[in-house]
């Protein structure tokens, strides 16, 4: 069977898209990291399937590249809007695993789109200062942001032991079974600087939608960096990745938790691929 994957990137962060809105393709975890495989595949962080949704435009389906499922991703449902605004959608309201989402598209110049997405609201910021036997530094704070991440402030991401580190935490007894991704954030003044080990792919991407928002909510949570104040109980984090720039707007609501999060950056389409499955 020949099917025509899109390959998009989101911030660097890849995936394989499939429109499968006429329901036809069922893809095993093994067939899915068979694809994402860099060397013997096509080569992504993740796969999309577009499909069809009873209450909204389009589902959302996502595939880490080990073929776990059952997440939100915000760089691909970035690229998924994207994706889907080429296929002919007019109106970006969808549903993922985590819930409902919406998107705007600011800006498309044919190839590179500015999109802008609504993430879930955040109910829980927790606080640890150490993580049981972490053979290394792990004081941060867990949260769900579509997605399950922990967030570490350091004073040099870019010298940090990311790949070492990270694995330890997401392998934390505490996040067992389901692991987390780690992300590490570095306060730069007027913006943060963000890099993340995810699980699933098992090593450092080029940037994580879900784990940018987690950093910016930690950051303001532990006064780390002060945000923009861009309206009433209203705030902007500016945020750079391994070589993009990202925004990350919310509002505290009376409970101080984070609502009305929206992730805003780059979507690109990269090629169109047909692979015998």
């Amino acid at each position: 069977m020949m099917v025509t994957f899109y390959k998009y990137q989101g911030a660097g962060n890849d995936f394989l898209i499939v429109d499968n809105r006429d329901g036809s393709l069922r893809l095993s975890p093994e067939q899915v990291a068979r694809l994402c495989d860099r060397r013997y595949g096509v080569g992504a962080d993740g796969l999309m399937l577009l499909e069809t949704s009873d209450s909204y435009d389009f589902r959302m389906v996502y595939y880490n590249s080990d073929g776990s499922g059952g997440m939100m991703c915000g760089n691909g449902g970035r690229c998924i809007v994207a994706f889907a605004a080429d296929m002919g959608v007019k109106s970006f309201g969808f549903e993922a695993a985590d819930g409902y989402h919406k998107a705007e598209i600011l800006s498309d110049d044919g190839i590179i789109k500015t999109v802008r997405l609504k993430m879930t609201d955040v109910q829980e910021i927790k606080a640890y200062e150490s993580l049981e036997g972490i053979p290394v530094p792990s004081e941060g704070y867990f949260l769900n942001t579509g997605t399950r991440h922990y967030v570490r402030l350091v004073e040099d991401v870019e010298n940090c032991r990311l790949f070492a580190e990270g694995r330890f935490i997401r392998y934390a007894k505490e996040f067992q079974p389901e692991g987390v991704n780690v992300n590490f954030v570095e306060p730069c003044g007027d913006f943060l600087k963000v890099r993340t080990y995810e699980k699933g792919v098992e090593d450092e991407t080029n940037a994580c939608g879900t784990g940018i928002v987690a950093s910016c909510l930690a950051a303001w949570r532990s006064r780390a960096m002060e945000p923009q104040h861009i309206g009433p109980d209203r705030f902007r984090y500016d945020v750079r990745a391994k070589r993009d720039a990202l925004a990350v707007e919310f509002t505290q609501n009376d409970e101080m938790l984070a609502v009305d999060v929206w992730l805003t950056g780059p979507a690109a389409y990269v090629a169109e691929i047909k692979v015998n499955i």
